[in-house]
């Protein structure tokens, strides 16, 4: 059974925006996490943990996108994210260098 179109986005923007929110924003969400996991914790683990949790992370992810009413403000809202996952990386590597 298809399903009704008044409950379909109309806008070939927005469907854009919300579909390359779901790929690549919920990518880089869930990548930039688990690496600013990996830079304060063992990054063995993190990153063997990163295989099989990081893709649970992007699908929820891409759920949570085609859910939104405004795929503009789901870019924004993971582009925030990564943002402050990239800080905490930053944090991690300066306070725990690999190198010591």
């Amino acid at each position: 059974m298809p399903a009704n179109p008044k409950y379909l986005t109309q806008s070939k923007w927005q469907r854009f925006a919300k579909i390359t929110a779901a790929i690549l924003g919920g990518y880089f969400v869930s990548i930039s996490f688990h690496l600013a996991l990996a830079a304060w914790f063992n990054r063995a683990n993190i990153l063997m943990t990163m295989a099989f949790s990081g893709f649970i992370l992007w699908v929820a992810l891409m759920v949570v996108a085609f859910l939104a009413k405004n795929g503009w403000k789901i870019w924004g809202i993971y582009i925030l994210i990564t943002l402050f996952f990239s800080l905490f990386i930053y944090l991690g590597q300066t306070y725990n260098p690999i190198a010591k």
